[in-house]
């Protein structure tokens, strides 16, 4: 399973953003405990508004189906994604997502 690095850029809608947040974390929670998805978070508060999410997928298509899927993007939430392949080979927690 290769390893991909994506990124969220949210919409400025942030009533909409708290209002979905339960449902995204849990559709997210579920991914992380089916394998696809080994970490994700929000960027900073002095940061524009976005997440990074860490994905193991068999490809592109597939990591690009499960964002289709997320709630935030459902609710246009999300207003840009990139989903690029990343090869980790240093740091403590490259173990954990090899």
């Amino acid at each position: 399973m290769t390893i991909y690095a994506v990124t969220y850029r949210y919409s400025d809608d942030v009533a909409t953003r708290d209002r979905v947040r339960p449902e995204h974390r849990e559709y997210l929670r579920g991914l992380a405990e089916r394998g696809h998805l080994l970490l994700s978070g929000p960027y900073g508060p002095d940061e524009p508004a976005g997440a990074l999410l860490i994905f193991r997928g068999a490809d592109k298509a597939e990591v690009g189906a499960l964002v289709e899927k997320d709630p935030f993007t459902v609710n246009n939430v999300i207003v840009s994604s990139e989903i690029v392949e990343w090869d980790p080979v240093l740091g403590p927690l490259r173990a954990g997502i090899s």
